[in-house]
C-alpha cells in the first residue's frame, strides 16, 4: 500500500470542528436540491443536442466518442461541485472510529460478496474492480480500508487516497473461468 502514496495520507483525516460540520450541513441542506435542478436540466439538454448530434455521429466516429466524453465531464464536473456538501451521518458520528470502521466492513464486505459470487450464464461477470470513497473511510483512514480489503482476498491498485481507494479482486481469474475458455476454444 506504501508504494503508491506517501504513508503518511493512508491515516484517518483530522476530526473536522463540530460548527464547521453544522453550517455545512445546513448549506447542503439549501444547496443540494438547487445542485440536483441544476444537473437534471444540464443533462436534459444535454439529451436534446445529442439527439441531433447523432446524426453527426453516424459519420464520424471520433465525434460521437468525443460528445460522450464531453457529456461525462460536464455531469461530472457538476455532481463534484456537491463534494462539500455533508450528510446527517456524517455530522453525527464525525470522530467515531467504530463507526467509520463499520462502514469499511460493510462496504468492502458488499464489494466482496459481489466479487466472489459464482458467474451466471448470460449475465455480466461479477465486478473485478471497486473504488471504495473516502466519504466512507474518513474517520478510520485508508490503511483500514486496505488491511480489510486485503483480508477478503483484494489488491491494491495504483490510487489517490485523498479521493478513493482503489482495489482489484485477486481471484478474478477464477480457474472454472480458464476451463471454460479452454473448451470453448477447443469446440
Amino acid at each position: 500500500m506504501d508504494t503508491y502514496e506517501d504513508p503518511a495520507t493512508w491515516g484517518p483525516e483530522p476530526v473536522r470542528p463540530r460548527w464547521s460540520l453544522a453550517l455545512r450541513f445546513v448549506a447542503t441542506l439549501l444547496f443540494f436540491p438547487l445542485l440536483c435542478a441544476f444537473w437534471l436540466a444540464v443533462a436534459a439538454v444535454l439529451f436534446v443536442v445529442g439527439l441531433f448530434a447523432d446524426g453527426i455521429a453516424a459519420v464520424s466516429e471520433s465525434f460521437g466518442r468525443g460528445y460522450v466524453r464531453f457529456m461525462d465531464d460536464v455531469l461530472g464536473g457538476i455532481a463534484r461541485l456537491g463534494s462539500w456538501c455533508v450528510t446527517w451521518p456524517e455530522l453525527r458520528h464525525e470522530g467515531d472510529t467504530a463507526y467509520y470502521r463499520a462502514r469499511v466492513d460493510k462496504a468492502v464486505g458488499n464489494w466482496t460478496k459481489q466479487a466472489s459470487a459464482p458467474r451466471e450464464p448470460k449475465k455480466a461477470r461479477p465486478p473485478v474492480e471497486c473504488e471504495i470513497p473516502r466519504r466512507v473511510y474518513r474517520g478510520v483512514g485508508g490503511r483500514y480500508v486496505a488491511e480489510v480489503a486485503l483480508a477478503q482476498g483484494w489488491e491494491l491498485r495504483p490510487t489517490d487516497v485523498r479521493k478513493e481507494v482503489r482495489l482489484w479482486w485477486s481471484a478474478a481469474s477464477h480457474p472454472q473461468d480458464a476451463s471454460v475458455t479452454d473448451t470453448a476454444r477447443d469446440s
